[in-house]
């Protein structure tokens, strides 16, 4: 079976590169380049949907940049951006909930996964089929990676209902680097043959460089699919600018605007078609 190939896009504009150059899943976010990523607007979703509705999307639910400890505030937030994604035709969520010391936030993230799948006891025999107004997918993003147990976080993510997908750096910096490539092969062990209905998805400093390495390592573990985002800054539009003005980035980025690389996506699927084991 090939690997998919998910996508992380801030933007229309992004949004079609990526499927153009052979995306076969998106993560729709707002402010990519700005912290890792928030929660997107609707109005996005559904411009991409409108304009790509056979691509299955997952939506980030974060409601702010920094850390992954929230206020009981931002928790409420995120549960009701989860309540109004859930009947706009998404096919999965993506947050994160740690607590002060380094662990996964077990009651939070069960409340975040029984409120994404009200119908969670039906996943298995709706998986094959596609129904807009339900949410199939819950995946744990990276917060995963800030937690100060590999294995206590993943036994503790193992434990609850209904969570589908743990995307991560194998705890590095990239999921390239040789320990991070350990870490990845120990959970996708773990995936295989103690709990099968969780998906490892690797992600960060995934490129046309490093994605034949990466999948040499893990294919034999069980790999099934990998996180991109092939980003860059591009110099925005304005002629005129205000010296001395900004709104808080500072730097080139003050002016600059994110996208994706189709051509950094595409090297990326290519290489992975090119995989006899895909």
């Amino acid at each position: 079976m090939p690997l998919i190939l998910e996508v992380c896009v801030d933007s229309i504009e992004s949004a079609l590169a990526a499927v153009e150059a052979g995306a076969d899943r998106l993560e729709l976010c707002s402010n990519l380049g700005l912290g890792g990523g928030t929660t997107p607007s609707f109005g996005l979703l559904k411009a991409i949907r409108k304009a790509l509705p056979a691509v299955p999307i997952m939506v980030m639910i974060r409601p702010r940049t920094g850390d992954f400890v929230y206020t009981q505030a931002e928790f409420d937030v995120m549960m009701e951006d989860i309540r109004c994604f859930r009947e706009n035709g998404v096919q999965g969520i993506v947050f994160g909930v740690l607590t002060p010391e380094g662990d996964v936030d077990v009651a939070r993230t069960q409340s975040l996964v029984s409120e994404a799948l009200p119908l969670q006891g039906n996943l298995n025999c709706l998986s094959f089929i596609f129904v807009p107004s339900l949410i199939h997918v819950v995946c744990f993003h990276r917060a995963f990676d800030m937690t100060r147990d590999t294995r206590k976080a993943w036994r503790q993510l193992s434990e609850i209902d209904g969570l589908t997908r743990i995307l991560t750096s194998g705890q590095g910096t990239t999921a390239t680097s040789a320990n991070s490539l350990d870490v990845l092969k120990d959970l996708l062990d773990l995936a295989n043959y103690k709990d099968p209905r969780i998906e490892i998805l690797p992600g960060s400093g995934i490129n046309s460089s490093t994605i034949s390495a990466l999948c040499k390592a893990l294919l034999p573990h069980g790999l099934r699919e990998v996180h991109m985002s092939g980003g860059y800054w591009t110099d925005g539009a304005s002629i005129w600018r205000r010296d001395g003005m900004d709104m808080g980035i500072g730097g080139a980025s003050e002016w600059g605007i994110w996208r994706t690389s189709a051509s950094a996506v595409r090297a990326v699927k290519d290489a992975v078609n090119s995989l006899p084991e895909a």
